[in-house]
């Protein structure tokens, strides 16, 4: 056992993934950009824990290795598994590498750009939910922030229960439907070639599930669930988890939501990125919401 922290240890606690599940979900996001096979791959909750104390002999398996050097670029393993010299509230750099010089005048160019924070894109939504299903993306939340259409992730593809049982244990759920009596909400029907009423019905479905939801949940959870809706012209559909993962789907013209592409968005301190436009759009149209009683 290590009387200091170890690097990856520090990494971790800086970007709030010191607890495991946190952490598996962040693996697997970058897991799905080395080789989709290693999605669901990574560590036990034991070994997970057995890294963190550096109670292992070497390094952890290969595999491993490949995902948690692409989750931290400019790392390699031996590095991560060192020693941390500094306090634990210390931030480390990676080791800087010797590189030949560049030409006189001549910039080097950025591979990250300023989308650091993209972590991953897909070509649709079922691309998408095929690798990040809801209950990757919900289980353990503490908070969750929806502003869309209809919010079939949530409503329709994560199970009551699992909602109940994380509204019961805190967690907040802000839920921004396009409104089903609204102007707005008509005009992408017709963009869609939908007839008349497909998606007023629809989201005026999930918003009754989560009301008739909201009845059952103990009165000390009852305000973890709030509801309103919003009469735009609808451009996004964006989810926030835990102020650290945001998945963002455009609405294309003439083609229906499930045919957008997908980006997923990790936020990145100290970097410029998408995640706080995205979420700065979020809290805009909520504060323009109407609420919805439960």
């Amino acid at each position: 056992m290590a009387d200091k922290p170890i690097v990856l240890k520090v990494l971790l606690r800086q970007r709030h993934l010191q607890g495991h599940r946190a952490f598996c979900r962040e693996y697997d996001k970058y897991a799905a950009k080395v080789d989709k096979t290693l999605v669901g791959g990574g560590p036990s909750k034991a070994q997970f824990y057995r890294w963190l104390s550096r109670d292992i002999q070497g390094l952890p398996y290969a595999d491993h290795c490949r995902v948690l050097e692409a989750m931290f670029p400019g790392w390699t393993v031996d590095q991560l598994f060192q020693e941390h010299s500094g306090g634990i509230e210390f931030v480390p750099e990676p080791p800087a590498k010797e590189t030949p010089s560049s030409p006189a005048g001549r910039a080097k160019p950025d591979p990250q750009g300023a989308v650091a924070d993209v972590a991953a894109v897909f070509q649709s939504r079922p691309d998408f939910s095929h690798e990040f299903p809801p209950h990757k993306l919900f289980d353990g939340a503490e908070r969750i922030a929806m502003v869309g259409l209809s919010l079939n992730m949530l409503c329709q593809s994560y199970s009551d229960k699992s909602l109940m049982d994380l509204l019961e244990s805190g967690t907040t759920v802000d839920c921004l439907f396009l409104d089903p009596e609204g102007s707005y909400i008509g005009e992408r029907e017709r963009e869609e070639s939908h007839p008349e009423g497909v998606l007023s019905t629809l989201t005026r479905l999930n918003i009754q599930t989560l009301q008739r939801l909201h009845r059952k949940l103990s009165p000390d959870a009852r305000g973890n669930l709030r509801i309103k809706v919003y009469d735009e012209p609808i451009r996004f559909n964006i989810t926030v988890i835990d102020d650290t993962t945001c998945v963002v789907q455009p609405y294309l013209p003439d083609a229906r939501g499930v045919e957008s592409p997908t980006f997923m968005i990790e936020r990145q301190d100290h970097t410029p990125g998408l995640f706080d436009t995205f979420t700065q759009v979020f809290e805009s149209i909520w504060q323009r919401g109407k609420d919805v009683p439960a």
